[in-house]
Parts: C-alpha cells; sequence; structure tokens
C-alpha cells in the first residue's frame, strides 16, 4: 500500500440529489490517507450556506437546518479552502459521480477557474471486487466488509471516515498495490461537466 499515493477521502450534503436544478452543497468533509494510513488528525468539515431554503426532504436526510447553515460561509469561499486541503492527493469517494457532480458545478462559482483533482470511486471499486453482489451503497459496504456504522450517518464527516476505512480494506482484500491497478477497478479519471 505504500507504493500508492496520497488520497482525500471527501463527502458532500446537498439540500437535493441535481446540482443542475439548483441544489447546493450545504456541508463539505474531507480526511487525507498518507502512506496507506488514515490521518484522523487531518479532516476538513465545514457548512456552507446555500444561499436557498433547505428542503424539508433534505432535513429529514442529513439533519442540517437553514439555521445552522445561515451565518456559514457560501461555497466560494469554502471550495478554495478545501481543494488545498487535498491539494497532492487522490479525491476519493463513494458514488463518486454524485459528489464531484455538485463540485463541478459549485466551482463555477468561485472567482477563476478550478480545477478539480481526479476522483477514485469507492463504490465501483466494490462493484469490481465484489461482481457477484447487488447492491454497494455505502450502508452495504460497510457491512459486508464488517465495518461499524457511524453514529451521524448521512453527515459528511461520519461517512467520509467510513468510507476512508471502506477503500483501505478493499485495497487490502482486492491485493491491489499500485495506481495502476487501482485506476482499473475504482474508475480513476479527471471528473468534467
Amino acid at each position: 500500500m505504500n507504493n500508492l499515493p496520497n488520497f482525500t477521502v471527501f463527502d458532500v450534503e446537498t439540500t437535493g440529489l441535481d446540482p443542475h436544478k439548483g441544489h447546493k452543497i450545504i456541508e463539505i468533509a474531507g480526511m487525507r490517507i498518507e502512506g496507506g494510513i488514515i490521518q484522523q488528525e487531518k479532516i476538513f468539515v465545514e457548512l456552507v450556506n446555500p444561499e436557498r431554503l433547505i428542503p424539508w426532504e433534505a432535513r429529514q436526510v442529513n439533519k442540517i437546518s437553514d439555521e445552522a447553515v445561515e451565518k456559514a460561509p457560501t461555497i466560494d469561499q469554502i471550495l478554495p479552502k478545501f481543494l488545498e486541503f487535498a491539494k497532492d492527493s487522490i479525491l476519493v469517494a463513494h458514488n463518486a459521480q454524485f459528489d464531484m457532480g455538485f463540485l463541478e458545478v459549485e466551482k463555477e462559482t468561485c472567482w477563476g477557474y478550478t480545477e478539480l483533482p481526479q476522483c477514485l470511486c469507492t463504490m465501483r471499486l466494490s462493484r469490481a471486487l465484489y461482481p457477484h453482489e447487488f447492491r454497494h451503497n455505502l450502508d452495504i459496504v460497510t457491512a459486508r466488509l464488517g465495518l461499524e456504522f457511524p453514529k451521524d450517518r448521512h453527515r459528511a464527516l461520519p461517512d467520509v471516515l467510513v468510507t476512508a476505512q471502506a477503500f483501505l480494506k478493499m485495497i487490502e482484500e482486492g491485493g491491489i498495490a499500485s495506481l495502476g491497478a487501482l485506476q482499473q477497478k475504482a474508475g480513476l479519471r479527471q471528473m468534467v461537466a
């Protein structure tokens, strides 16, 4: 595992499911993996003011209220800080297409051009390693790997921690020793809008 680069496992909580329909990020969290070890002291977690009301459905899932984010910074202030935190690493997310889709749309609100790092998807990694399994959502993957569910499931930081644990366990179980092998299984690529 020491042949692998540094990673930043991240997760976003949002006002809805589609950034192209005006849904926004309301929380972003990240945690570094360096030398194959989760760096629990190297975390990033920020609430984000979406500059819109959070729908009832989203509040029921992530338990983030309008009051909690009303004084939080907006994404144009938070995203550059997150990208600085993730510098010199490859992003990792569970169902990366969802999280990266939000980052791609939200980066347009930032001043100047913002290039996003490459991203690996732990859902794709699970599908590649366990093709006989039917479901690959984070709850199922966590249970399959014998990991403990976080108490605050559907908040960004607890989801990041369990994703990081699942990511390392799948690398170990899959005998993955190089970035090339990981790329084949987890879909490393530059995400584009």
